[in-house]
């Protein structure tokens, strides 16, 4: 396991992640990073209005929200604050699919409010 990760800006994600970096290419909108917990699995996290958050202090990164590889077999729940790995709690399937729930509602309504925005002119 690791407990801290560095940042480093890139225009594409390398194909071959190295522990304890995040990789950013703010150009495309994409964060990757492997898994602290060891496993050794990618993480490919979107940034954008909808998906994740990056925030950087003092070079440090922070990504918001948590990262909850659900899919994967360790389902590592973790966040990235400030450049250092807080760990979260395991989540069950129940409380998985409300989130998944929740995020997609988030979208819905985000891209909802923004077509009403945009009239068509006729």
């Amino acid at each position: 396991m690791i407990d801290k990760v560095k940042l480093i800006e890139v225009k594409y994600l390398p194909q071959e992640l190295d522990s304890g970096i995040l990789y950013v290419s703010k150009k495309y909108g994409i964060a990757g990073h492997l898994c602290p917990c060891g496993c050794g699995n990618k993480i490919i996290t979107p940034l954008g209005r909808t998906e994740w958050h990056l925030n950087v202090k003092n070079g440090k990164p922070t990504l918001y929200p948590s990262l909850g590889n659900w899919q994967l077999p360790c389902r590592s729940h973790y966040w990235i604050i400030d450049g250092e790995i807080e760990w979260s709690y395991e989540w069950d399937d129940d409380q998985i699919k409300r989130g998944k729930n929740a995020e997609d509602m988030r979208r819905k309504t985000y891209f909802k409010k923004l077509t009403g925005k945009f009239k068509r002119r006729t």
